[in-house]
């Protein structure tokens, strides 16, 4: 079961949330979009009240739960996927295995590369600090470097969110994170306009990378967020909003 929140009418836009997050990270967002969207806010499965994945899996597994909960459950033949971090992993694997479900998709503070292997190592020291310490003490120095000004007042209510991630669920997602490929090949074979939203302080997918990226694209968007990091969702609400309220008048659907 995915868990998810509906507001508006209008062509679909899923919404998909980062590492350690719920779709609780759009609600400053989402009611922007639903003025002229029908926008659907769903939880990864594993986060917040979604039926968790049986370990090990893998992005592309998550994705196949989301490309099932959108032709299934929602009934939808299209939409546009949007995904911040990690959800940019899901959407990616989902315009791989689904490409005529998506009229157009958007990496909101992610990327197309797979992980260095300096990266790899990390994740890995962050499995085995879970395993030793536990959900919290990693959440408390992991989410407040994310945003530009440790100071914003979104960092603790993010932190309290991810607090409730389930020890499983971020060894199991950092696990599949880590063994993800490079889809850089998608965003050279995918027709349709790709979205690509980056934040001009964002030091985990820096602007250049995304515009390394945004390169390979048939049809790319770039756009950079002033004075935010990786959270432009809550850090920069207008110009979040904006970026997608203009990548959708251009798909003209």
């Amino acid at each position: 079961m995915i868990n998810y929140t509906e507001e508006g009418k209008g062509f679909p836009i899923v919404l998909i949330h980062g590492f350690c997050e719920t779709h609780e990270v759009w609600l400053k967002v989402a009611p922007l979009l639903a003025a002229n969207y029908r926008i659907i806010s769903i939880d990864l499965p594993g986060f917040g009240k979604s039926d968790a994945l049986t370990r090990p899996f893998t992005i592309d597994d998550a994705a196949r739960k989301v490309i099932h909960f959108i032709e299934n459950d929602l009934k939808l033949t299209t939409c546009v996927a949007f995904g911040h971090s990690l959800g940019g992993y899901v959407v990616l694997a989902m315009a791989e295995h689904r490409p005529q479900l998506l009229a157009g998709f958007g990496l909101i503070h992610s990327t197309a590369f797979a992980d260095s292997q300096d990266r790899k190592v990390a994740r890995g020291k962050v499995i085995e600090f879970v395993k030793e310490n536990g959900v919290n003490p990693f959440v408390q120095s992991f989410i407040p470097p994310l945003f530009f000004s440790r100071s914003h007042p979104a960092v603790a209510d993010t932190v309290t969110l991810a607090e409730h991630t389930p020890p499983q669920t971020l060894i199991g997602y950092t696990e599949a994170m880590r063994a993800r490929p490079d889809r850089t090949h998608i965003l050279k074979q995918y027709k349709n306009p790709v979205l690509f939203v980056a934040g001009e302080k964002d030091s985990i997918i820096p602007v250049q990378s995304l515009e390394e990226q945004a390169k390979l694209a048939t049809l790319p968007s770039l756009v950079i967020l002033h004075n935010a990091a990786h959270m432009g969702m809550l850090e920069n609400v207008p110009e979040t909003t904006q970026a997608i309220q203009m990548f959708m008048r251009r798909l003209e659907v």
